[in-house]
């Protein structure tokens, strides 16, 4: 079996990567371990024989550190706004002591300035000053020895729709818009072929949102 931990279990497109674990027979091999803050949040999964529920706080470091014990992959599936990326060095000290190397965190558009024109502007403007906290935290993945893929989420909409293009971090970001359900189907290639990507900055949106100035929803 493969071993996933999802930390941040209960956000929206963890949830959409979860049901589809749980629910597709090509992913009947994965075992999930969801951590967060409130365990009642996933008591409809706790008698999953697939999955273990553990409550926990991801800017507690032991209880990270305790929680990727044994995985495979590490989800990180909410974005490190926090001033010392407490949520970034927690995962890569937990994930070296128990020598797991495969790690998924979300980030957001514009790391590089690889968005353009007005919608880049304007994406630069409304994340503000959580960019430089976003920033670091994928600076601190690179400089690791991790196997790391990270994730720039385009801004999101719950259309039911699977439609992106997969640009790396050389390349501009092409569309600027997307559907959980399209990120979601990112993570579960990801977790299906854990070499995809390693150790890249991967943007995913709907390329025909590209050239929009504001996010389509």
């Amino acid at each position: 079996m493969k071993k996933v931990v999802i930390l941040g279990a209960n956000g929206q497109i963890a949830r959409i990567v979860e049901h589809r674990i749980l629910t597709e027979a090509d992913l009947a091999d994965v075992e999930l371990t969801l951590f967060l803050r409130q365990a009642d949040r996933l008591a409809n999964l706790a008698d999953n024989p697939r999955v273990t529920v553990v409550e926990g706080d991801i800017t507690d470091a032991q209880a990270v550190a305790n929680v990727i014990a044994g995985q495979d992959i590490v989800v990180i599936g909410t974005v490190d706004h926090t001033p010392d990326n407490v949520i970034t060095k927690n995962v890569i000290a937990g994930m070296h002591v128990h020598q797991v190397t495969r790690v998924l965190a979300t980030n957001v558009l514009g790391l590089y300035h690889e968005v353009g024109g007005e919608f880049g502007r304007w994406n630069a403007e409304m994340i503000g000053a959580g960019m430089a906290s976003a920033r670091q935290a994928d600076q601190l993945l690179a400089a690791s020895d991790l196997d790391y893929t990270t994730l720039r989420l385009p801004w999101l909409n719950d259309r039911d729709e699977v439609a992106y293009t997969i640009t790396t971090h050389d390349q501009p970001y092409d569309g600027g818009s997307g559907s959980r359900q399209s990120v979601a189907d990112v993570m579960i290639k990801l977790i299906s072929q854990p070499t995809l990507y390693q150790r890249e900055s991967i943007g995913m949106a709907n390329p025909a949102t590209q050239g929009q100035n504001r996010p389509v929803y």
